[in-house]
């Protein structure tokens, strides 16, 4: 089929393309892509937006206007030598999730007309996300959570007018109930392409942000693998298009707890945990649907995981803290993991490193 648009969506395992607005896994069982068929250009940045939207030219399914509360372009700060912060956190709903879900809900709202309730399944952040862009487009959100999910994320979620259903089980059951609910279109943020295309906005706003040079590395921490995958076809489109002239050595940073790209990148098998008791309550997606796709994109890039325990989780985050930086646990993670990494001499302190901080502590019971 003939494509005038400006991206296709495609499936990320066989390559079937869809057209339809609501499919959110191919037939073959795996997630769709957003695969742009157009450059990154400077000249085509809106210099006077100063949200994702100023890269909204890189968005060609958003035909209307977009819904957005002012997400985006967060502060990157040195924080010490050659360490740097991306405070993702600083988002209107406290997470780096709002990237995704403004992109998201423009998207089908853009799309797909006379929709009523959309339903999502969430650990919290998302969930609040969604809940949030829904209430600012008129759509009445179901959100499905864990029955452990965190208090003032419940209590967020709840505030913007969504309905809570909490579900017992693992994440996977949560999962399941949201793609079930009667009456809705599902938007699940770990499936849905166009919440995963979102997260390209936070490489742009790298790179732009750092006149077009990237760090030597870049820590994330990873559950889902949004966050993860949408960093990296950012980076990939800017690449491409010849603004940049290497790729960030990307390190995902998982709990011991709940690791499954870590063990897959080592070659190890990963044993699920009968319960989770993770400091870090958004990082405890066991099984994600995205596995294979972040462990085939991280093969490519040469892309590198490592994991570290709760006390190490425990310690990085009170030293943030003590330092003026306070953020969830489950963000702490990758700080964590940057100073294990130094400790093992796996990193130097002459490479530039950037760790994206993604979630506000305000969200967190620790």
């Amino acid at each position: 089929m003939p494509n005038c648009m400006g991206y296709i969506v495609k499936c990320s395992k066989c390559g079937k393309e869809s057209w339809d607005n609501i499919s959110w896994k191919c037939e073959c069982g795996a997630p769709f892509n957003i695969v742009l068929e157009e450059k990154f250009s400077i000249d085509l940045i809106d210099k006077k937006n100063y949200s994702i939207w100023r890269y909204k030219k890189f968005y060609p399914y958003i035909r209307d206007s977009m819904v957005t509360l002012g997400e985006g372009f967060t502060p990157i700060i040195k924080f010490e030598n050659n360490l740097w912060f991306k405070l993702d956190f600083l988002m209107p709903t406290g997470s780096y999730k709002d990237r995704g879900s403004s992109t998201l809900i423009s998207g089908i709202t853009s799309n797909l007309k006379g929709i009523r309730y959309v339903s999502e399944d969430s650990s919290g952040n998302a969930g609040a996300s969604i809940a949030a862009y829904c209430a600012k487009a008129g759509l009445k959100a179901k959100i499905f959570v864990p029955e452990n999910a965190s208090g003032p994320k419940l209590f967020q979620i709840k505030k913007y007018g969504a309905e809570v259903y909490t579900v017992k089980g693992r994440r996977e059951d949560v999962s399941a109930a949201a793609q079930n609910a009667r009456d809705s279109i599902y938007v699940g943020h770990s499936w849905h392409p166009y919440f995963k295309d979102g997260i390209r906005t936070l490489a742009y706003e790298i790179a732009e942000q750092m006149d077009w040079k990237t760090f030597d590395n870049i820590l994330l921490p990873v559950s889902a693998g949004t966050l993860l995958l949408g960093v990296i076809l950012g980076f990939n489109h800017l690449l491409d298009s010849g603004i940049i002239d290497k790729m960030p050595k990307i390190i995902a940073c998982q709990t011991s707890q709940v690791s499954p790209l870590y063990h897959k990148m080592k070659g190890s098998r990963y044993v699920q945990p009968e319960k989770i008791l993770s400091v870090a309550d958004a990082l405890i997606t066991t099984n994600p649907p995205l596995l294979e796709e972040m462990y085939n994109m991280m093969k490519k890039i040469d892309g590198d995981a490592e994991i570290v325990d709760e006390n190490e989780i425990i310690k990085a985050h009170n030293s943030l803290a003590k330092k003026g930086v306070y953020v969830e646990p489950s963000s702490a993670v990758a700080y964590a993991v940057y100073l294990k990494l130094l400790k093992e001499k796996k990193l130097s302190e002459r490479e530039s490193v950037l760790i994206i901080l993604t979630g506000s502590g305000l969200k967190s019971m620790i």
